[in-house]
């Protein structure tokens, strides 16, 4: 199995990541035209609850997984990391079909209770068989990171995106002659067939790499007795199971505050529009523009934190085993000032255009206002990423878990006073998330500050902001004082040309961008040298 340097596993996760954000618009794009901003709130209003379920059982998984194998990996112990492998399987499968048939038999009275609108139930239930299927790819994918081989991942996820959009377009037109509520079923059902999809690409690759990753018994284990090797075999299990557990349950924690706090954020936000005088139908409208266009725009530019972080824990799991700090000085800074410069020309670009940006992806002004207010505040949650897996992977799980719990418990309070404001509405959630993102990305900072004796790049984070600054100028001018072209989709993606081409070129003159580091992209290397 080909093994990837840090870099490149990046660059593999980020190319995979960029494809699928590109390819996920589709569907965010089509979606509303065809079952309406109210279906994708009733989409959205489900899918929480399902986050909380998968966090539940597997949201340490995949990195307890990859740093485990990955330790295994550094000492050349391959047949423990085949036993990691085998033990995950039984804990995530056996997990996974005890959830699905809970939720199967209480969606009637989680739509009724819980959530906030029983039309939520046709959703909840197309849900379901989606557990055990992420539980088991969890597994997979935790396993190839630990390797680090993102090959399979990237090529599971993308093949996954494409069917996905497929089949959540199609089901949703299919079964939206039943009602909005069986159309965002449909949207439901079309997910869960592309994570089958995706675990079937993982199964063939992993079958593919089979013969190369299998480890052969030892010649003397063929002289222990049946008993003995029984013994044996339950007590690898349950040493191996706790090891995974070990590190999978402060992460897991630090997970589930996430998804319960996405949780309840639906249901606050829905009932204190409630109070606010909003009816439910629009309230279920405004949170679906808000989490299904807003916020996923806004963290498009995550692609690549995302990827860092997760080329980041079997990297710095690897250097910590070995004693290497200085690797790991190097990795935190690489991660930090990769993901400031590239997404800080998506948050300025959607702070001075939010207005076109909105109509040409949407066709929907009413939603730019919230773009606008979130966008100053996306290096944050760009930032976000990297400094919590770094926490995991230096078994600092525990403060990350305190740092995440903090900001929730301070978000769900604003929103409860905020959004139950009727001058504010929905615009109150949008101060609480924000809120929200800032305390939980200064807190990881301190923690990883505080652990390694790190110390930011201060002159960067200058750099990235005056950087901001003139290209949010230049983009401005542009689009609303030089009229290139008379199209205004046109126009619009000329001037974000433009003003990027400008800003990279700024960036490349201040050394934001690592020379270095671009040689060593997979892709690159060869282009660069002939």
């Amino acid at each position: 199995m080909n093994k990837q340097t840090f870099i490149q596993g990046t660059m593999i996760l980020l190319l995979a990541s960029i494809i699928n954000r590109i390819l996920g618009f589709i569907p965010r794009i089509m979606l509303p035209r065809i079952i309406g901003t109210e279906g994708v709130g009733l989409y959205q209003l489900g899918y929480p609850f399902f986050l909380v379920i998968v966090t539940l059982i597997a949201g340490g998984i995949p990195l307890a997984i990859a740093k485990l194998v990955a330790e295994a990996e550094s000492t050349g112990n391959s047949q423990r990391s085949a036993a990691i492998l085998r033990t995950s399987l039984v804990y995530a499968t056996a997990i996974g079909f005890l959830f699905t048939f809970i939720c199967l038999f209480g969606a009637p009275w989680v739509s009724q209770h819980i959530l906030t609108d029983p039309r939520v139930f046709q959703t909840f239930i197309a849900m379901s068989p989606m557990i055990v299927i992420v539980a088991v790819s969890s597994v997979y994918r935790g396993y190839f990171q630990g390797k680090q081989n993102m090959v399979p991942s990237a090529v599971s996820s993308v093949i996954e995106t494409v069917a996905r959009i497929i089949c959540v377009l199609w089901f949703s037109y299919l079964l939206l002659p039943w009602g909005i509520e069986y159309g965002a079923a449909g949207a439901m059902l079309g997910v869960v067939f592309g994570e089958i999809v995706g675990l079937a690409v993982l199964l063939w690759q992993y079958q593919r790499f089979r013969g190369k990753i299998q480890v052969k018994p030892k010649p003397d284990s063929t002289a222990c007795t049946d008993t003995a090797v029984e013994q044996q075999s339950k007590v690898s299990f349950f040493s191996l199971l706790r090891q995974i557990f070990k590190v999978a349950l402060p992460v897991t924690g630090g997970r589930l505050v996430g998804s319960m706090s996405y949780l309840l954020e639906s249901i606050i936000t829905a009932r204190s529009l409630a109070i606010a005088g909003i009816a439910t139908a629009v309230a279920t409208s405004q949170y679906g523009a808000l989490q299904g266009m807003v916020i996923p725009l806004m963290l498009l530019p995550g692609a690549l934190t995302s990827s860092l972080a997760i080329s980041l824990v079997p990297s710095l799991a690897e250097a910590q085993a070995k004693g290497d700090m200085r690797t790991i000085h190097l990795r935190l800074h690489q991660s930090i000032r990769l993901a400031l410069v590239t997404g800080a020309p998506f948050a300025a670009i959607m702070y001075v255009l939010a207005e076109p940006l909105c109509l040409l992806l949407y066709d929907n002004v009413s939603v730019a206002g919230m773009l606008k207010v979130m966008a100053p505040i996306a290096l944050f949650s760009y930032a976000q990423a990297p400094l919590q897996a770094t926490l995991q992977a230096l078994d600092k799980p525990g403060r990350a878990l305190i740092n995440t719990l903090i900001g929730a418990v301070v978000k769900l309070i604003l929103i409860y006073y905020l959004a139950s404001n009727p001058s504010l509405g929905i615009y109150g959630a949008i101060f609480a998330i924000i809120i929200n993102i800032i305390i939980v990305t200064l807190l990881h900072g301190i923690s990883v500050s505080n652990a390694l004796r790190f110390r930011f790049p201060t002159l960067d984070i200058i750099k990235v902001g005056g950087l901001m600054i003139i290209m949010s100028a230049a983009a401005a001018y542009l689009y609303n004082e030089l009229v290139l072209i008379s199209n205004q989709g046109l126009h619009f993606i000329v001037t974000c040309l433009i003003a990027g081409v400008i800003y990279l070129i700024l960036a490349a003159c201040l050394r934001l961008i690592d020379w270095h580091d671009i040689k060593r992209i997979p892709i690159l290397r060869r282009w660069i040298k002939s």
